[in-house]
């Protein structure tokens, strides 16, 4: 039995040997199609290497954005952290020039009125015009009270009603 599977072995050795080596020439229709075959492979291959590239190189790049944005949006935090503690300590330090400003007009409109210089009766206009001049109120403030004072000059009979307005203005 082992004969028969050994020549049975060997006569299918010989067929396969005989079909090849007899097998005609392809056309070149058929090399054409083989060739076309091959290249469709290959396109097929090189389109999937180049989808899986892409897809890497997307995936890199948006690991990339989103680093950049999160770094992005931390420096926008610190920045308007820094703007608004810059914007608080401005504001506390006009507060405390507008606090010293008013505390120096009320002190000003109580030394008129300790010394006797403004009163309904007795008015010294060109000292108190000169002490608001030499006064860290501003300039606005200034030209207010001179106004006042002005008005106080050209009609003394308005002078308790221009005192409270004097009041008014320096007090605030």
């Amino acid at each position: 039995m082992s004969r028969l599977i050994l020549i049975i072995i060997i006569a299918g050795l010989g067929a396969g040997a005989y079909y090849y080596l007899n097998q005609p020439e392809p056309t070149p229709a058929e090399k054409l199609e083989s060739a076309a075959k091959e290249a469709g492979e290959a396109i097929g291959e090189a389109a999937t290497a180049a989808q899986e590239a892409a897809s890497e190189a997307l995936s890199t790049a948006t690991d990339q954005a989103s680093e950049a944005a999160s770094a992005a949006v931390e420096q926008a935090g610190e920045a308007a952290e820094q703007a608004g503690q810059t914007a608080t300590d401005l504001a506390n330090q006009a507060g405390d020039q507008v606090a010293s400003l008013s505390a120096q007009g009320q002190e000003l409109l109580d030394t008129w009125l300790q010394e006797g210089m403004l009163t309904a009766e007795q008015f010294d206009y060109d000292a108190m015009v000169d002490s608001v001049k030499n006064s860290q109120l501003s300039q606005d403030i200034q030209d207010q009270v001179i106004k006042i004072l002005d008005g106080i000059k050209d009609a003394p009979e308005t002078a308790a009603l221009k005192i409270q307005e004097l009041r008014d203005l320096l007090a605030q």
